[in-house]
């Protein structure tokens, strides 16, 4: 099957898989196997020296796994693909690819409350340090790089703000000066945005979210421009840190990404119904979605995205007081940290996701004690907003 000429959402469920290659089995096999048998000593040699494609032990690669990375790197538009066991395990080996002592990353003014973390890990430890900057002008980018930039971290939207950073404007400063660009693409998944077809190197998904989309697994993808670079990633960085997938979180990633296309506009068609609902609610301040037509970054967010997404983020007067008391009155929506699933999340960011974030950081991201984080999951957008009714009706 040249499944190489079909669209995206055909890609979605044939691409990387040939069932006559597998035993004529339809479903993608899930070889769960540590390590790989060699016919003789010599094609072991060879298969260790790069003479010869073949399993050698599931860290180095497996037949499931590599189905699934092939997968993502059609989606996104790459020449390769790398899977990990959870989001983390993603950002943190390509910002240890791209690095070394006495360099800096450049990062978007919001970033996840764990690579956060990660990056303080590695100023203190390694000597890599990094810049917060807005990034919202070519002046501002190059204001923000220094000799010792070795690349530029961003995300889009920024986690909880839903801050839109300009992929294509980052990417046009920094090919001058040779630097590459990394994107975590976890809000927006491969069918609504698409960083390398806008001159970003890499791009990242917690796969967690919306490529999983049930709520059950914990992962990561990183997807690469050039695939030498994302083999030498995996002989390397991944190889001797060792956070790789396991085979059968693969095979449920790569169940899950049969129905993204189709669970992506459900979850975009039910936040377009909430966020009505929230513009006439009195007891929010302020609304955050990519697609809001009164948003200021809208036109930026309609020239890199497809559509909005499922995620929002609004401020409630009141505080942490409010928000807290709102959440605690929500029946059919669910508290809890994750994002993509089928059920509607909602979360209190600078308490929870972000809480490791010093608060003088935190605020200057924007997020506030009043900011909680909507993940609108699949079910009916007029349960979900009566839901959101009743819990506003008693704060």
């Amino acid at each position: 099957m040249g499944n190489e000429q079909h669209q995206k959402e055909t890609l979605y469920i044939h691409k990387g898989y040939q069932s006559i290659e597998h035993h004529d089995s339809l479903s993608v096999p899930l070889y769960q196997t540590s390590t790989f048998a060699f016919e003789t000593a010599e094609q072991g040699a060879r298969r260790f020296a790069g003479d010869e494609a073949g399993g050698i032990y599931s860290r180095l690669g497996n037949p499931t796994v590599h189905v699934l990375e092939e997968r993502m790197a059609a989606l996104e538009y790459g020449e390769g693909a790398l899977a990990f066991g959870s989001g983390m395990a993603a950002v943190s080996t390509i910002l240890v690819h791209l690095t070394k002592s006495g360099d800096r990353i450049l990062c978007t003014r919001g970033i996840y409350g764990c690579t956060f973390g990660f990056l303080k890990i590695m100023k203190e430890k390694y000597d890599i340090s990094h810049d917060f900057a807005t990034l919202a002008t070519e002046e501002d980018i190059e204001a923000a790089i220094k000799p010792n930039t070795a690349c530029i971290y961003i995300e889009t939207p920024i986690n909880p703000t839903m801050e839109i950073v300009d992929i294509e404007l980052i990417t046009k400063v920094a090919k001058k000066h040779g630097i590459p660009v990394v994107v975590d693409n976890t809000f927006s998944s491969p069918y609504l945005q698409n960083p390398l077809e806008l001159g970003a190197d890499f791009v990242l998904h917690s796969a967690t979210k919306y490529i999983n989309g049930h709520g059950d697994v914990i992962a990561g993808i990183v997807v690469g421009k050039k695939k030498e670079d994302i083999e030498a990633i995996r002989f390397s960085v991944q190889k001797d840190y060792g956070g790789i997938i396991s085979p059968f979180d693969a095979w449920l990633l790569i169940r899950g990404l049969k129905t993204l296309h189709v669970r992506m506009e459900r979850h975009t068609k039910n936040a377009e119904d909430i966020l009505t609902f929230l513009k006439s609610c009195s007891l929010v301040e302020n609304i955050y979605y990519p697609f809001d037509e009164d948003n200021p970054q809208f036109n930026i967010a309609k020239k890199q995205m497809k559509a909005g997404g499922g995620l929002i983020s609004f401020t409630v007067k009141g505080g942490m007081k409010t928000a807290q008391k709102l959440m605690n009155e929500l029946g059919l929506i669910k508290i809890a940290v994750s994002l993509g699933d089928a059920e509607t999340l909602i979360q209190h960011p600078a308490t929870m996701t972000h809480s490791v974030v010093p608060e003088i950081d935190r605020i200057e991201m924007g997020i506030t004690d009043g900011l909680l984080r909507l993940s609108v999951g699949l079910e009916n957008a007029g349960d979900l907003v009566e839901d959101l009714k009743q819990a506003f009706s008693k704060c």
